[in-house]
């Protein structure tokens, strides 16, 4: 590969990075917009939620597992500082605990997920049904550490209902998400 197509494929990584970081502020702002399941009210944020993982994946798979880690480094950040800045606008209280459970469940569901997925790309031949797993894995501790950071072990009347609805939702949504991620052709440099 010449020297000038590998840098422009480098500069490409900035695009998913942003599309990412879009993507993570998009989150943040469903979060609060539900829809009605079974007497429970979930967000539409979860529909969103594959997707992230995916394009990170896209990101390790095309580029390097560094380009993957600054991927989830960015977008974390910023979505930070878009929830101060809204909340600042719009007069809110900022309470730290709706940042910070989201903000850890992002980064340590990120940080598993890359970790799993870089493994089962140098490793393995990635089956389909390992990266479905990974990513089923990567929501369930997400949600794990949303909820004992954000809701502060506090268990609501429908919280497992919700729970499951939010996870069988996310499962069917992870399936042509796994079909896409493993028609995606590895890049020019092994993860």
């Amino acid at each position: 590969m010449t020297k000038k197509k590998k840098e422009e494929y480098n500069e490409d990584c900035w695009l998913y990075i942003l599309l990412l970081t879009t993507l993570v502020i998009l989150l943040e702002s469903l979060k609060r917009y539900t829809f009605h399941i079974s007497g429970v009210y979930i967000s539409f944020s979860i529909i969103l939620l594959p997707l992230v993982y995916l394009l990170v994946n896209y990101i390790v798979k095309k580029n390097d597992y560094k380009k993957g880690i600054a991927a989830i480094a960015i977008s974390s950040v910023m979505a930070v500082a878009f929830s101060a800045t809204v909340s600042f606008a719009l007069g809110e209280r900022l309470i730290l605990t709706n940042i910070s459970g989201e903000f850890c469940g992002y980064i340590v569901s990120q940080l598993v997920n890359l970790t799993v997925y870089s493994f089962l790309l140098n490793n393995t031949k990635s089956p389909i049904l390992l990266v479905y797993l990974n990513y089923l894995f990567s929501l369930v501790v997400f949600y794990m550490f949303y909820t004992l950071i954000y809701l502060n072990l506090i268990i609501l009347d429908n919280f497992w209902t919700k729970y499951f609805i939010t996870l069988v939702i996310q499962s069917v949504i992870c399936i042509p998400i796994t079909v896409i991620d493993k028609r995606i052709k590895r890049g020019y440099s092994k993860v």
